[in-house]
């Protein structure tokens, strides 16, 4: 139940919303603004526009088809020797990943496994379970000691000692 102040409040409101309707209302109805003339003779002088377009054969150009995805292949890819296409063709790898495959096997080497995949950028512990089966590697790797894969596989060498901990 509303209070007497929120009773006033509304009946205020719906007065305020009444006056405004039946005001606009009335302007609508009583108006013979030449705006309405002005606007009618703009519609039609757009609509015979748009028939002369129509009749002249001015259209909008067609969007360009959709770029079909590459034919997925049938049996494993051998990522040592693929092109870009190939790799483009597997499963949850795009266009931008399979550059970035082929241009780490043109600077790096061949891959040799799955786990040198994993130097990739992109390529972690889940892509390369769901590659695992559709992939496959015919050259033999760079040796692992000429090549460090990834920062992050690094061994953290432990730092100098900060001053606080050298207190007795």
């Amino acid at each position: 139940m509303p209070t007497p102040a929120e009773r006033k409040a509304l009946l205020f409101f719906s007065v305020v919303l009444v006056l405004g309707a039946s005001t606009r209302a009335y302007r609508t109805l009583h108006s013979r603004s030449p705006a309405n003339a002005g606007a009618r003779s703009a519609l039609e002088r757009q609509i015979k526009a748009a028939d002369s377009a129509r009749r002249a054969g001015l259209r909008k150009p067609k969007r360009e088809p959709k770029r079909k995805a590459p034919p997925r292949p049938v049996g494993p890819v051998d990522l040592d020797v693929a092109g870009e296409k190939e790799i483009e063709g597997l499963r949850h790898i795009g266009p931008g990943l399979a550059k970035r495959i082929i241009e780490d096997r043109d600077s790096l080497g061949p891959f040799g496994s799955i786990e040198g995949l994993r130097r990739v950028k992109g390529i972690g512990p889940s892509m390369v379970a769901k590659l695992d089966s559709s992939v496959t590697f015919s050259l033999v790797p760079r040796p692992t000691n000429t090549v460090i894969s990834r920062r992050s596989e690094l061994r953290k060498t432990p730092g100098k000692p900060h001053r606080r901990d050298m207190r007795p």
